[in-house]
């Protein structure tokens, strides 16, 4: 059946949509010039992909954004046109803080003079931070830039800014290393982060991979600069290493040790059939810098066995019951390590370092720890450099996201 102009209604409601599309292709293009000049438009972005088309290929600006892409293309845009109502919140924020510290250090003074005190003897000052450097490197390994998104790439560079924060407030501090330091991360650093990077202290920054990175940390470590060979770190007599009958996981086939193994090196994987116990001086702890959400499984434990490194996972289901599934970040493993350097107990630098919102508690702590030690283990997976972060201060603006070692039941 036809109307009078001859058109049937299939025609008019087809007309009608195709009209509808791009009279919201209209609006967006005119709200994308008004709003966010440095975005570019829908147009722009398949025009581009079809000046890159060989051989004459029809033009691409005809061609329709997918839904995935004009959503992807409206979030850039809100983030874009409410960044700086961002940066002045952050700001008044901080004015806050310190308006309030202000207030608590004159309330404390007047409590003081009025209760005939000397106001100095109420405002002590913590004791001054010192730099103490021991002999034991973290090297975060960054050469899995092709199995990570964009986004996880945003989340691992927050991660190691924590990990450098965490470590440089230590009580203890181990050199830190950055190993495969290259591509979008390393461009990331020195231009989103504007190089900031360049003033750590006590780091070292390698294009070569971990086991380049952990020659020059040996080196630093056994050299006069190497720092305090502390308690925990000493050597114990008659106690075997991780790679000759140390402590295993019985439901693991321990891997064959190999006659030219770097004993220097420990890449912490949840793989391994070994379980670290305590940390070793002048030797290099290797840390998996990804954030995948766990989609590669065992690509940490391939590389370390590939380059001949001892292997390790933390002994998280040890000490620790979950009452969920939960991921470190990159940054707390760098943090509970640390911590350990400082106490020499592996419960109380998880219990320090994993969010109490996490529900776990120490094996034994209460019943209901105990009843969930069954089925405990730790698994070193992947990233994401990590989600939920313990994580300190100086952070640029992201997402964060998740995983070196994983905690399940």
């Amino acid at each position: 059946m036809t109307n009078q102009s001859g058109t049937s209604p299939d025609d008019t409601g087809a007309a009608s949509t195709a009209n509808g599309k791009r009279k919201a292709e209209t609006e967006l293009e005119r709200a994308t010039k008004k709003n966010s000049p440095s975005v570019e438009t829908p147009e722009q972005i398949t025009g581009e992909a079809g000046a890159e088309q060989e051989g004459g290929a029809e033009d691409a600006t005809n061609k329709p954004l997918s839904k995935n892409q004009l959503k992807r293309l409206r979030r850039q845009q809100q983030w874009e046109e409410f960044k700086e109502d961002r940066r002045s919140k952050r700001k008044d924020k901080r004015h806050e803080r310190q308006a309030r510290k202000r207030a608590e250090k004159e309330a404390k003074i007047a409590e003081a003079e009025a209760a005939g005190i000397d106001p100095a003897t109420v405002l002590q000052q913590k004791e001054p931070w010192k730099f103490r450097p021991v002999p034991v490197a973290f090297i975060i390994d960054c050469d899995f830039e092709k199995y990570m998104r964009e986004q996880e790439l945003v989340s691992l560079s927050s991660q190691l800014v924590r990990s450098y924060a965490m470590n440089r407030k230590a009580k203890y501090q181990a050199s830190l290393h950055f190993s495969s330091w290259k591509g979008k991360l390393k461009e990331r650093f020195e231009t989103v982060l504007k190089n900031t990077h360049l003033n750590w202290k006590n780091v070292g920054f390698h294009e070569g991979d971990f086991r380049e990175a952990a020659k020059q940390a040996h080196e630093q470590m056994t050299g006069p600069q190497g720092g305090e060979i502390i308690d925990v770190i000493k050597p114990i007599e008659g106690q075997q290493d991780l790679s000759s009958g140390g402590k295993t996981d019985p439901a693991v086939e321990a891997e064959p040790e190999d006659e030219d193994v770097d004993r220097s090196v420990v890449y912490l994987t949840s793989e391994s059939p070994y379980t670290l116990e305590r940390l070793e001086a002048n030797t290099s702890y290797v840390i998996g810098g990804i954030v995948d959400k766990n989609r590669e499984k065992g690509l940490c434990y391939k590389r370390a066995r590939d380059a001949k490194v001892r292997t390790a996972k933390l002994p998280i289901g040890e000490y620790m019951a979950m009452q969920s599934r939960y991921v470190l970040t990159t940054n707390q493993v760098v943090e509970i390590m640390a911590k350990w350097l400082e106490c020499g107990d592996w419960g109380v630098a998880f219990m320090d370092v994993i969010p109490k919102r996490k529900g776990g508690t120490l094996k034994g702590e209460s019943s209901e720890g105990a009843a969930a030690e069954d089925g405990e283990g730790a698994e070193n997976g992947d990233d994401e450099p990590g989600e939920t972060p313990s994580e300190d201060k100086t952070v640029p603006d992201s997402e964060e996201g998740a995983p070196q070692q994983e905690v399940s039941q």
